[in-house]
């Protein structure tokens, strides 16, 4: 009896083993086979680090492919500070080149993160800079391309075009309704780091960035010139508040050239106040077109041929009655008995009714 008791629990032992066996052997299955993408992915997050690499912003053109908002390459300043050796010693020799308080660079040299960017002191920085401080070969300092907005024509079409702020996000304009195609996607410089941030000797891989989508305008870079021309003549010559203009194709409704006074320099447009950046008079204001409807209206009734502009006369009696509401002429009594081609030579107010009466009589 005492050795089928033995038995029995060597039996039961053996059991419990075995489905221990079986369940460790499931969940190496599950973790080699079922989670590998998943639990990989982690593991990479924790030992891959990613540089950003900017993509370039799409470019604006005007109708004959001249560039109107183009792209500069820059660098900028990023910080892996866990592979920063000596902090004060980097700190110091940044401090010096880009021209800032050794407190506020030693800010981002110690700064607990995976990867630090300088901003805005370390932003679109120029070649001279970049270059003294690549000559440093400082550990854990890195310089990556970065795209800059450029306007080759500066103030040329500003307020339509817009402006974009140092991360090249479309804040005013073109810029800002279609920066969603304009703006590119990151790319990056791909290296492996061990826990401490310390970097390892693996091969590093780049992932291009992908540029934005181009535009193209209605616009025509000769006449645009040749308007903005003609509006600084005027505020030279007259010294008005504002002045403006716009070209556009009568048939299809295409703005071929589109300016106002004042306007601003896109690249540097936190030197002017927001009223100065934000008001594209063409669009933003409005307007009575007043005896410019006038001949309009004419034209209307001579398409339609009612009227003659030598042999017919129209008398001005000084007022016309138009829906309960009485339409004074500009000179008191009218201009009596006129031919058509007098009553726009002496821009009479009622012709714009009588155009229009006569096209309601021929339609009936």
């Amino acid at each position: 009896m005492f050795y089928r008791n033995i038995h029995n629990r060597i039996k039961i032992v053996g059991f419990f083993i075995i489905i221990l066996f079986i369940l460790i052997i499931f969940k190496v299955f599950y973790i080699q086979v079922i989670s590998y993408g998943k639990l990989n992915k982690l593991a990479s997050s924790l030992w891959n680090r990613n540089l950003p690499v900017e993509a370039n912003r799409g470019k604006i053109y005007d109708t004959n492919g001249v560039v109107l908002a183009d792209n500069k390459t820059t660098v900028s300043l990023v910080l892996v500070p866990n592979q920063i050796k000596n902090k004060k010693v980097v700190a110091k020799e940044l401090a010096n080149i880009l021209n800032v308080s050794y407190e506020e660079m030693y800010k981002h040299v110690n700064k607990r993160t995976s990867i630090e960017r300088v901003h805005p002191i370390g932003r679109r920085l120029s070649y001279e800079v970049a270059d003294k401080i690549n000559a440093l070969k400082l550990d854990g300092v890195y310089l990556i391309k970065e795209s800059k907005r450029y306007y080759p024509y500066d103030t040329m079409l500003s307020h339509t075009i817009g402006f974009v702020g140092i991360d090249n996000q479309g804040l005013s304009g073109l810029e800002l309704t279609y920066d969603k195609y304009l703006t590119g996607e990151y790319g990056s410089i791909k290296y492996a780091s061990d826990a401490k941030g310390n970097k390892l000797e693996l091969e590093e891989s780049y992932e291009k960035p992908q540029d934005g989508m181009n535009m193209t305008l209605t616009i025509n870079y000769e006449l645009q010139e040749s308007l903005e021309r003609e509006l600084d003549n005027a505020m030279s010559k007259y010294n008005p508040d504002q002045a403006l203009g716009i070209a556009m194709n009568p048939k299809t409704g295409e703005i071929l050239a589109i300016a106002s006074r004042p306007n601003f320099s896109p690249s540097r447009y936190e030197d002017y106040t927001v009223e100065e950046i934000n008001r594209n008079l063409p669009v933003w204001m409005t307007y009575e077109p007043g005896s410019t409807f006038k001949i309009i209206s004419l034209a209307s009734a001579l398409e339609e041929k009612l009227i003659d502009l030598e042999k017919d006369h129209f008398h001005d009696s000084g007022s016309i009655m138009v829906e309960n509401a009485r339409i004074k002429c500009w000179k008191h009594g009218g201009h009596g008995s006129q031919t058509y081609l007098q009553v726009v030579e002496n821009s009479c107010n009622l012709l714009v009714n009588t155009g229009t009466h006569l096209s309601l009589l021929r339609t009936l």
